[in-house]
């Protein structure tokens, strides 16, 4: 499976509702796809109602056809006050497709590709020396 580079045209942050997230995680369980939640309600005891961030990160092609987009999401968690998570989430290229890209601008790209590398690494807060 190939990785997604900020650099390649299939490359796209874009802002998710929850609902949108929620439709996702069905079409994914109708699918059959190994990378979702297990369940609606496991995905509603993990994030937050509110916007989602979601990333292109590889491509899963069958005889030269994308047949999934895995995606990274960026969510405000449940039960954890003002912190997130980072999770994965198998896409049909035609809702891909669909999605509103914030990243039209290369500067912009660059930033979301490395917030979203930042995110997936581990952030913390650190107190100044």
């Amino acid at each position: 499976m190939p990785l997604i580079h900020s650099t390649d045209p299939d490359f796209r942050v874009c802002q998710i509702s929850f609902d949108t997230l929620l439709t996702i995680q069905l079409e994914a369980e109708e699918r059959g796809w190994a990378t979702r939640w297990s369940s609606v309600d496991a995905l509603r005891s993990q994030v937050k109602e509110g916007s989602i961030a979601l990333q292109s990160l590889i491509r899963e092609e069958r005889g030269g056809v994308v047949r999934a987009y895995r995606c990274l999401l960026l969510f405000s968690a449940v039960d954890h006050g003002d912190a997130g998570g980072v999770a994965t989430i198998d896409l049909d290229p035609e809702r891909f497709e669909s999605l509103d890209r914030l990243d039209r601008d290369a500067d912009v790209r660059k930033v979301l590709a490395r917030m979203f590398t930042l995110a997936t690494g581990g952030i913390s807060m650190v107190s100044k020396k």
